[in-house]
């Protein structure tokens, strides 16, 4: 039986949780780009944004993500009543993502006292030797996500009017 893993992380932010979301999880391309301004080249979504639609985003700034130039990923899930949207990683990554059978990213977009949320995030993944990720590893494949949401945080705080 394949061997199914999972990193998580909680990303407490200065931002209320619904002009995140509206931003950076409705897989609206503009808004996308705009929260993601940056950070990344290009950004289309190829879809309505549900499930079945392609993300692709080529990063300009890879110390902020990680060495991956460009992410591809499936939209599974998207609730905007309860503010989750799960992905499939479709290509991309690093050598670190290269090692993957599956990997899947979930976002949740919580409230979280005045003015703030919490995104709690999930990357579950089957490596292809079916081993877990060294530590070092898990860090780096988590940080490239907590790049991308901390970005939608600044630039939302920087622009607030872009994103009402």
């Amino acid at each position: 039986m394949a061997l199914r893993l999972a990193i998580t992380q909680e990303i407490a932010m200065a931002v209320p949780a619904e002009p995140v979301w509206k931003a950076a999880f409705t897989a609206d391309a503009p808004s996308m780009r705009k929260a993601l301004a940056g950070m990344v080249d290009t950004l289309d979504v190829d879809g309505d944004g549900g499930p079945g639609s392609l993300i692709t985003m080529k990063f300009n700034n890879p110390a902020a993500v990680g060495p991956a130039a460009m992410l591809k990923a499936r939209v599974k899930v998207r609730d905007n009543a309860a503010r989750v949207m799960c992905c499939d990683e479709v290509e991309g990554g690093d050598q670190v993502g290269m090692q993957f059978k599956s990997q899947v990213v979930q976002a949740k977009v919580e409230p979280a006292g005045v003015g703030g949320c919490v995104v709690k995030l999930s990357v579950d993944y089957e490596r292809l030797d079916g081993t877990p990720l060294p530590p070092e590893d898990q860090a780096k494949l988590i940080t490239g996500y907590v790049g991308l949401i901390k970005k939608v945080e600044e630039n939302i705080v920087t622009h607030p009017g872009q994103f009402a």
